[in-house]
């Protein structure tokens, strides 16, 4: 037993195996499940290395596996939770065949849908859920009324709901359509229903609403209930990490589920990888992409936000318009010259 600065906490060594969360592996280790080289431990301040047998509940811990970021469309009705004492379904009931065990990167309450990043590594899940991070969280929202533009700036500028003060948000008024309004906001924080409480405080009230955005991950043209997971190379771009280098697995896409909710999950179950299938990158923010894609098959299409169609380089809505360079060539005006045939010759043969 390494219990000395040499090696890492027990419990960050499970969150990281994908076991829990830190906080749920103090637990499981207050409960007596966790042993390290034959000994139930029952406190979470011990460090371990490399040969120490951890095991959970008897089984031996696995090696750990590459980080893994999944992007999933929660659909509206589903707890974000592995387990619910009201009985109610939750997203891990609804994940695809062949999703390995996996925990969510915050949270989406109940009424809302959209973006939710999904990942095997318990250290992901805290670096990316840490305030620091600073990601801007973009959500599509509709609300009840016709503010106009004047109305929602005490949103820009910080408002306090009984007493709780949330930052200033990013909001656009995009469209009011008959009773309701389609706004877009931006987040950098994310406290419990805040997008709600901060509306309603305004006299506005909230019928729906649908994160499109986590940082650099975008929802593209995922639909309800769909898994996508984001290629190795992107996480090395976006994030700095450095999967095994002993091959990049193709990345498996998810599919939609078909008929009832599957059962729970029993917790520290774990199920094989998928295999099949490909999928595609993550697209950075700002990218032009359209945002039709939030709204579930059958429903209204989600009105555009304003400037939604420029593209991170700058590049506008495409047009018929040839482009100034490059484009094609002027056609000529006026009669058009007889055709030549050989050696010159007007219409020779």
């Amino acid at each position: 037993m390494t219990d000395s600065k040499d090696g890492e906490r027990i419990a960050k060594v499970l969150s990281r195996a994908g076991i829990a969360s830190r906080r749920d592996a103090e637990r499981m280790i207050e409960l007596g499940r966790i042993a390290v080289n034959g000994r139930t431990i029952d406190s979470p301040a011990l460090n371990v290395g490399p040969k120490d047998r951890i095991t959970v509940d008897g089984q031996p811990l696995a090696p750990p596996e590459p980080a893994r970021l999944w992007l999933y469309y929660k659909p509206e009705g589903l707890v974000t939770s592995a387990s619910d004492e009201k009985g109610r379904e939750t997203v891990f009931d609804h994940l695809p065949e062949g999703m390995p065990r996996v925990m969510s990167v915050g949270r989406l309450d109940l009424n809302s849908e959209g973006l939710l990043l999904l990942t095997n590594d318990g250290e992901l899940k805290r670096r990316l859920e840490l305030p620091s991070t600073g990601w801007l969280r973009k959500y599509r929202v509709r609300v009840k009324g016709n503010p106009t533009d004047a109305d929602l700036e005490p949103l820009r500028k910080g408002i306090t709901v009984e007493g709780e003060s949330f930052q200033p948000m990013t909001v656009s008024l995009d469209r009011v359509q008959g009773a309701n309004a389609w706004l877009t906001v931006g987040l950098r924080e994310g406290k419990n229903r805040e997008i709600r409480r901060a509306m309603s405080a305004l006299g506005l009230t909230v019928n729906r609403l649908i994160r499109v955005s986590y940082g650099p991950f975008r929802l593209n043209e995922l639909e309800p209930g769909m898994v996508e997971e984001v290629r190795p190379k992107i996480l090395r771009d976006q994030l700095g990490l450095d999967p095994h280098a002993d091959g990049e697995a193709r990345p498996a896409r998810g599919r939609k589920p078909e008929g009832a909710a599957r059962p729970a999950r029993s917790e520290g179950a774990a199920r094989p990888a998928r295999a099949e299938g490909g999928a595609r990158p993550a697209r950075a923010e700002g990218s032009a992409r359209s945002e039709r894609a939030a709204a579930p098959r059958g429903a209204r299409s989600i009105p555009r936000a304003k400037g939604a169609g420029e593209t991170a380089g700058g590049r506008g809505p495409r047009t018929g318009a040839p482009s100034a360079q490059g484009g094609r060539k002027p056609q000529p005006t006026g009669p058009r010259p007889p055709s030549r045939g050989p050696k010159g010759r007007p219409g020779g043969r």
